[in-house]
Parts: C-alpha cells; structure tokens; sequence
C-alpha cells in the first residue's frame, strides 16, 4: 500500500527528531536536576517514584498508542500525546511538593506514551530497510545533541533560576513538532470499523501498577500492612492472568501475543526489557553518587551521564552500516558485550571514586544501548508488515521502558532498605534525624556545609555502600540482557527483507 504522495519527508523527518529531542532532553535534565529538585521540594523517600509513575503510565500507554496509530493514523494519535504531554510539563513546573511532581509526571507519562514510538513507526513508514539502517544514525544524533544540551541546561536552572524550567522548556518543541507532522504528514489509513482494547489496557495498567508497589515493598513497612502486600499481589497476579486470557480471545487485541513467536521479536523484547532497567537505574542513581558521594556539583554530574548520549550515536551510526553486511545477530552481541563492561564500571566505582571512572561506565552504557537498540528496531520492522509494524515497534519500546520502570521501582526499594537499615545501625551519632530523608542534605551544597567532616564522612560512606548494591543488580541485569541477545537468530537479515516504500 503506497501512501499519498504529498508527504513532506525532510520536514516530517526533522519534526519527528524535534520531537525524540524533546524526550531526550527531558530524560538528562530531569535526571541531573533531580538532586536539586529533592534538596527544594523534601522527600528523597519519594525519590523512585518520580521516575516510576512517569514510567508506568508510559509503559501502560505504549502499546495501547501503538494500535491506536495503526488504526486511526500516526498523526492524529501523535499529536494527541504531544498535547498531553506538554499539558503535562506544566504541572510539573508548577508543583509545590514531591506529591504533586510525582501527580504531575503521570499525566506527562501519559502523553509521552505517544512521542517516541510512533515518531519512530513514522520513520519506518517513510523509508525502506536499507534506508532505515542508515537513518538511525541520524536520529541517535539527537542523543548526542541532548547530551550537552540537557546536563547543561539543567545545571543552570538549578543555579541560577528554577528547577521547573526544566519542563517548561518542552512546550515550544513540543508545539512546533505537532504542527510540522498535522500539516506535512500525509497517510492513506485504511477505513474499517475501528475496535480499541481498552479492557486489555485496563487490565495491564492495574496488573503494573500493583506489581510497582510490590516491587517498592521491598523497602520494608514503607506503605503497606503483610497482609495488603499479599492482597495486592494477588490482585496483581490476577489481573495479569486476566489481560493474558483476554488477548488471545478478542479479536483487535491491544498486544498480538502472536508476535512473540518471532525469534527476532522475542528475544529483542527481552533484551529490551534488560537494557531499560539498566539505562533508567543509571540516569536515576548515577548523579546521586557523584553528587552525594563524591562531592561534585550538578554539572558534573550531569556531564557524567552526557557521555551516555554521546556513545549511542556514534554506536548507533555504526551499527546501522554494520548489520546490512554482519547480520543482526553480530551487531547486536557487540551491544551486549558494552552493556556488561558498562555494568562493571559501575560495580567497581568503590575502588576507583572519581566521576570519570562514572563517566566511562556510561559512555559504555551509551555504547550499547546504540549497538542493541538500533538493531532491534531496524529488525523487527523489517520482519512485519504495515499493519502490524506500529505495535510491533510500540511493542519494542514498551518492553524497555517497561524494564526502566521495573528497574527503578525495584532498585529504589533496594536502595531504600540498604539506607533504612544503615541509618538504623548510626544510631544517634549524627546531629540530624537519623532517616532516609537524611541524605537530601548531601545533595544541598549549603546544607552539606553545616555537616562535621566526620557526619559528612558517615553520610556519604552510607550512601556509597547502598548503591553499591544497586550497582551489583545492575550487573546481574547486564549478564541477563547478554543471554538474550546471544538468542537472537543468525539468519535474521535474511527475514522478510521487504524494500517497500510505505511514505514518499
């Protein structure tokens, strides 16, 4: 099926990148931003939760977009999360409490469900395999562009204006992005009766959201009463059990399980699954350890996760080249191998404590998420068909950022158990309340000031030591993930090698 001619390609092109950027920039600022946010606002407690409850509701939304695209058309379905999520950026910049961030960036996850999987369908729309291979390299640039941008960008707001802008500035990207894509994208969908799963979605939002607050019990007695946790995990089992029994019987389902049967499919999902948890653990916790631990200021720490986005480009543009001649197989492997040296950069920052040994690990880690995320997209549309290519690629998406949430609920209780019984062990030895709310002073140079050196000592030997354990999951993680790549079939250039244009 050939689309209407009229499709503006550069500029469709350049206003899907806006729009990757606008998300990638989100992701570094509010990263390196969030020690300062959580100096201002309190509740270091609550600190997981930011990036949980943005995480679940895009997680929750992906797929459920990725049909709806397939349905209606990627532009509409594009534009109305845009428009969710910028509504969605100006409440977080309005918050006046960690509650009301965490209320605020479930509305932004929401509409970011849209954004990047489907500006990505739209790319596999207009080109063809050998185009698309090649392409991908110019959109991982946009990682690279975010990387100084963002870190850069976030460190000033946080010192000389205000943490919100850091949302605010999404609005103008945002906008120009929509408009670029209503005015110059133009799609033939096809007219038939048009049935949405939303039971399934119902069902799949309430099996992920009780298995986060699964997943945050493990921080002990945080929320919960043994006797809810265990109702909750049932509810959660059951409503899992449920969306699974539902997909196979309806007919417009919102996952097709079908898809799974691929090799390609399956084991890039999973390795997917890995590489999130790793990729939003690090973002989330990396600039609390340089901060907190060794004493640098935000735009160090910033800079520290910067290379991650440096790394993926310069991956992902090699890898494009790379797998039309090696395979997918080859070119994702060596995405793997980075991902678990990455892993042990991070394991061994104990013994090497300088925010250039954290640096490394994520210019590795950005090194393999560009070598294994380019090869996954590239090859799983290439193995379906139009009809199916928006949410097998939302599918992709949604597994990792699925692992990224999963992630950072299940470290951030670690975390917290780790400095619960910590803090317990201090004792009264500190002049401040002996809680997790404690480290919010290592993140505050002011407050940091007013410590001993031996309290500050004590705090960042505490932290230090909990994210140790962090870091240690990560590397079990990153073992995991390499199982999985290791899995991918060898012949898989060989699959469906369709050169259609779907967009001109």
């Amino acid at each position: 099926m050939k689309n209407n001619q009229k499709t503006k390609r550069p500029l469709v092109l350049a206003a899907v990148m806006l729009a990757m950027f606008m998300a990638a920039v989100e992701a570094t600022i509010v990263a390196t931003a969030m020690p300062g946010i959580v100096a201002d606002l309190g509740g270091f407690s609550l600190f997981s939760w930011v990036f949980s409850s943005y995480l679940l509701m895009q997680v929750v939304m992906i797929p459920l977009y990725g049909k709806l695209a397939d349905l209606y058309g990627r532009k509409l379905i594009f534009s109305i999360g845009i428009g969710i999520f910028l509504i969605g950026s100006i409440l977080c910049g309005f918050s006046w409490s960690m509650e009301m961030l965490i209320f605020s960036r479930i509305l932004q996850g929401i509409g970011a469900g849209a954004v990047q999987p489907i500006a990505t369908t739209i790319v596999g729309d207009m080109y063809t395999k050998e185009e698309r291979a090649n392409i991908q390299g110019y959109l991982a640039s946009i990682w690279g562009v975010s990387a100084i941008i963002g870190p850069i960008l976030g460190a000033l707001f946080i010192q000389y204006a205000n943490w919100s802008w850091i949302f605010w500035m999404n609005i103008p990207f945002g906008i120009l992005s929509a408009c670029i894509v209503i005015f110059f994208l133009h799609e033939k969908v096809e007219k038939k009766k048009k049935q949405v799963d939303y039971i399934g979605a119902i069902l799949l939002f309430v099996s992920l959201l009780t298995f986060m607050f699964v997943l945050i019990q493990i921080d002990e007695g945080l929320f919960l009463s043994n006797l809810q946790l265990l109702l909750i995990i049932c509810v959660s089992i059951i409503s899992m059990i449920s969306f699974i029994s539902h997909e196979r019987k309806t007919k417009e389902p919102m996952i097709t399980l079908s898809l799974w049967k691929k090799k390609e499919i399956r084991y890039a999902n999973l390795a997917s699954f890995m590489s999130g948890v790793m990729l939003l653990a690090v973002s989330g916790y990396l600039p609390t350890y340089v901060q907190g631990v060794l004493g640098q200021s935000p735009l160090v720490a910033g800079l520290t996760l910067t290379v991650i986005s440096i790394g993926w480009p310069i991956s992902s543009t090699i890898a494009g080249k790379m797998m039309l001649k090696t395979g997918f197989r080859v070119t994702a492997v060596i995405g793997g191998v980075a991902l678990v040296i990455s892993s042990l950069c991070f394991l061994t920052l104990p013994y090497f404590a300088h925010f250039l040994w954290a640096g490394l690990g994520s210019f590795l880690l950005g090194v393999g998420m560009g070598f294994s995320t380019t090869t996954f997209i590239v090859s799983i549309q290439s193995s379906v068909e139009w009809k199916v290519r928006g949410e097998a690629t939302a599918m992709n998406m949604f597994m990792r950022l699925l692992g990224g949430a999963v992630g950072v609920a299940l470290l951030g209780g670690i975390l917290n158990r780790q400095l619960r019984a910590s803090f317990e062990q201090v004792g009264q030895s500190l002049s401040i309340e002996p809680t997790i709310d404690a480290v919010n002073v290592l993140l505050e140079a002011e407050q940091r000031a007013n410590l001993s050196l031996g309290e500050q000592q004590q705090l960042q030997t505490i932290l230090a030591s909990s994210l140790s354990a962090v870091f240690m999951s990560l590397f079990i993680v990153a073992i995991i993930g390499f199982v999985f790549i290791s899995l991918l079939p060898k012949d898989s250039t060989k699959t469906n090698k369709s050169k259609t244009k779907i967009l001109n």
